[in-house]
């Protein structure tokens, strides 16, 4: 690779060849703002921010794009780029709705950093823009216009990470707007509701559709039973929101506020994990056996399962039946839980919290119910959690470590990888492996699907026979992945899919992090759920006890007639628009208690 010496601001920087003088800077720990930027998914140089004063160049230049040479001269930090960048800002806050305390983005706001960074007291420049548009009709995600700054970061992550393609510029000058073709509410368009636009935005212009006053009003009322159950992911990231480093395991300290906040029981979704594998282990057992519907897909990623329905529905019949953790979970509690305890399932309220914004239109699918209950009642995201302890004045620092309640509490260390990408395929192999090959199968660990890669592969030995295995992450490359199957360049018996990039860890639910920093949040926060995995006592879900009781006392037996009406559900071909995921045929279920 060739090399070569740059001078930033008096200081000598090795570079090689493709290197930005932005990327240069980064590396030699010289800080020049951004906002349009985001590495290797959008590098435009639209924003301005990032000029620089470069020798022999007539204009100041973007440093997101203009390549480092060989004994290039750079300033970063003189009297002329200073105005020039405060400019800039004072320009794109004359069009920036800045009700900046009533904003959801107050003090996670990029736009809100830069400002004072620059020292802006005061914004010269009137409005020129006047057609806004606050979209909120879809069930995860809230789309404001009057805060879009035109960076074209939700564009760049919505076209080339997720392959959805539902965002972009339209009209030109003073009237340009990020919007869906012909300014089309989101529930009409091809959005598979991920978020991974709300966790691109600088600003306050796309956000989750909050649950928070609806969990507070059921929580407040007596007469009803109101159960939360945490995903493995939320564990990973809470902490971030109070200030905590980025991969700060706050497992015990969670429970702890759920209880404070007046939740009647704090259940984990991880307890859905391990019966999720059990369900999905014996259907990968049954599809091998019978040879039909290979490979057999995870279903457990509603931002998957919405874009194979809309993007890729030849692939819907290989698609996992199963409900994803969390439905399962509501569904057991609205059945099982509510006769053990003898409470009217009508009167249970469940609450999931999780990393995901799609959660939120999966638990709206009218398929999602029984006995004509939905499973899951509202579904609110790590932000939104965070939201609540501050409202409930709880100090989360300060707070002492709680346990789960028993028996939805109790989980496996196979169940707490699932919100890393590779988890879901290595919870089941370590099930599958066990009941294939009638004994105890060690290590546990499948190291060849762990890690970032986009997509990883194996070939697993079951019972004398080769089983080839996949993972993607982030729906782009599920697409790369499908196209590969299609074209008969790679044959699979089992895939895992999960919709975000590294999985429900950096799930559009998640907390914001900074486009400056460097750290890879998905190794960081994957590493708290391995070390979740690590100290648990049962490492495998069909070890964890009381799935055992509950097959027992309940279910009869994976995969059987009741765990399928229970847990189990179904896809179709979806035309354009989230509305037609929550307007679809009834799919009544029934299930006795015997």
């Amino acid at each position: 690779m060739e090399k070569f010496i740059i001078t930033i601001d008096g200081m000598k920087v090795q570079c090689q060849k493709g290197d930005t003088v932005l990327t240069a800077a980064k590396r030699a720990d010289i800080h020049i703002p951004t906002l349009c930027y985001l590495k290797e998914i959008n590098e435009i140089g639209a924003c301005r921010l990032c000029i620089v004063d470069i020798e022999g160049q007539r204009n100041l230049q973007p440093a997101c794009v203009f390549p480092a040479s060989n004994d290039m001269v750079v300033k970063t930090n003189t009297n002329q780029l200073r105005k020039a960048r405060k400019n800039v800002l004072k320009l794109l806050l004359s069009n920036h709705d800045r009700e900046c305390l009533t904003c959801t983005r107050s003090k996670t706001c990029e736009l809100q950093d830069l400002a004072e960074e620059f020292n802006v007291d005061e914004v010269p420049f009137e409005t020129n823009r006047t057609n806004h548009t606050i979209d909120d009709n879809s069930p995860s995600i809230v789309r404001d216009t009057s805060k879009c700054v035109l960076c074209g970061r939700c564009i760049a992550v919505c076209r080339d990470m997720q392959k959805a393609e539902i965002l972009d510029f339209t009209n030109r000058g003073i009237d340009t707007q990020v919007t869906p073709a012909f300014n089309d509410s989101l529930v009409e368009t091809d959005c598979i509701s991920c978020g991974q636009c709300i966790m691109a935005c600088p600003v306050g212009a796309l956000k989750e559709k909050e649950d928070i006053e609806k969990v507070w009003d059921a929580i407040e009322d007596e007469d009803v039973h109101v159960v939360v159950q945490t995903a493995p992911a939320i564990r990973t990231a809470l902490g971030e929101e109070f200030g905590l480093p980025i991969g700060t395991r706050v497992t015990g300290k969670m429970v702890t506020a759920l209880k404070r906040i007046g939740f009647s029981k704090v259940f984990d979704t991880n307890f859905a994990a391990d019966l999720t594998i059990m369900e999905e282990g014996y259907e990968l057992l049954n599809r091998l056996e019978t040879g039909k519907n290979l490979p057999l897909i995870t279903s457990c990623s509603p931002g998957w399962v919405n874009y194979c329905e809309i993007k890729a529905p030849e692939y819907i019949s290989n698609l996992s039946s199963c409900k994803s953790p969390h439905q399962m979970f509501g569904a057991i509690v609205k059945t099982y839980y509510a006769e053990k305890n003898n409470i009217d399932p009508s009167k249970i309220f469940v609450v999931s919290v999780m990393p995901c914004t799609a959660k939120k239109g999966e638990a709206a699918r009218v398929e999602n119910q029984v006995n004509g209950h939905k499973d899951v009642d509202a579904v609110i995201t790590t932000r939104e959690l965070a939201k609540m302890i501050k409202q409930a004045g709880i100090d989360f620092n300060k707070l002492n470590d709680s346990e789960f309640d028993n028996p939805l509490g109790e989980y496996s260390g196979a169940a707490a990888i699932f919100g890393a990408t590779g988890g879901v395929m290595e919870a089941a192999l370590r099930t599958v492996a066990d009941v294939v090959e009638g004994r105890d199968i060690e290590p546990v660990e499948y190291q060849e699907v762990r890690g970032i890669d986009g997509v990883k592969e194996a070939t697993i030995k079951l019972g004398g026979k080769e089983i080839n295995v996949a993972v993607a992450h982030g729906t782009k490359m599920a697409q790369e992945l499908l196209d590969k199957i299609a074209a008969g360049e790679k044959q699979y018996h089992f895939v895992e899919v999960m919709g975000c990039s590294g999985g429900c860890v950096t799930g559009g639910g998640q907390p914001h992090v900074s486009s400056t920093i460097d750290t890879d949040v998905r190794v960081e926060r994957a590493k708290v759920l391995y070390k979740e995995d690590n100290i648990q006592k049962v490492r495998k879900s069909h070890k964890n006890p009381f799935i055992q009781k509950l097959y027992q006392e309940f279910l009869q037996a994976p995969n059987s007639e009741k765990a399928h009406k229970l847990l189990h559900t179904h896809y179709v071909p979806r035309a354009k628009g989230i509305k037609n995921r929550a307007d679809g045929a009834l799919h009544e279920i029934a299930v006795s208690d015997d």
